[in-house]
């Protein structure tokens, strides 16, 4: 029996393509991604005072699918637009709060933080993801011959601003201060591990507060993100990304 064939639809940040193919694997499905982008003004308009209409977004999807899982605000709309609009039954399913009917979706997967209620409505602990500890554990010997076999490791993974957090110098070097206290003191060598939305300046800072001694990633890499997963005794998230914590954990 073939696979049912999902498409995913997310704004293009990690977190969100995370928890969409995270659930897409889950599901079994055969599955594609599109980077939605929405048109002119719209991209400013909050999706219930948009109109469900194709003028919205500039996507032209041709691929054939069966089930919608959508991520992000801007999705919010082209999801309902091609669940209504297609010739077939779709089953379309959005991840986080889509601050619309909820009716408008078969399932909704949202944080318990969200405080979400509805007969279609599941509740996850933090973010779903795509990792497995499998994942995890064969990438472990990534950099390991990068660290020292005689210190126990903590792992620093840095997220970046958004809305609610700022990176200003001052809260960074708070951070990397605690971390030197309850860390190196003790003799741990730190790898830190930056993601996309890590500023290039925090990136030089990490390099200029933790010298030779301590590994930093200066560049977004899956297999060091995952290596530093499985090597650290302790892992540090910055609190700006639900997903990044619910990785680690």
């Amino acid at each position: 029996m073939s696979k049912l064939k999902g498409l995913i639809l997310t704004e293009g940040m990690h977190g969100m393509i995370s928890q969409s193919f995270g659930l897409a694997k889950a599901l079994d499905l055969d599955f594609f991604h599109e980077k939605i982008e929405l048109n002119n003004f719209w991209s400013f308009v909050p999706p219930k005072f948009t109109p469900i209409k194709k003028f919205v977004f500039k996507n032209e999807i041709k691929e054939d699918f069966d089930i919608i899982i959508s991520c992000g605000r801007k999705s919010v709309i082209p999801s309902i637009y091609l669940k209504k609009n297609s010739k077939k039954k779709v089953f379309n399913i959005h991840i986080q709060n889509p601050k619309v009917k909820l009716g408008n979706f078969d399932i909704i997967i949202a944080p318990q933080h969200d405080n979400l209620i509805g007969d279609n409505v599941i509740e996850s602990k933090g973010a779903i993801h795509y990792l497995t500890l499998d994942e995890i554990e064969e990438n472990g010997h990534y950099l390991s011959n990068r660290t020292d076999a005689q210190k126990e490791i903590a792992t620093l993974i840095l997220g970046g601003p958004n809305k609610y957090y700022k990176y200003s110098k001052k809260n960074i070097e708070n951070i990397f201060s605690l971390i030197d206290q309850n860390f190196i003191s003790k003799n741990f060598q730190l790898i830190v591990i930056p993601s996309i939305r890590t500023p290039k300046n925090i990136i030089q800072l990490a390099k200029n507060s933790f010298k030779k001694n301590h590994l930093v990633i200066e560049h977004v890499d899956k297999k060091a993100y995952l290596s530093g997963l499985n090597l650290a005794k302790y892992i540090i998230v910055t609190c700006d990304s639900s997903s990044m914590i619910s990785e680690a954990a």
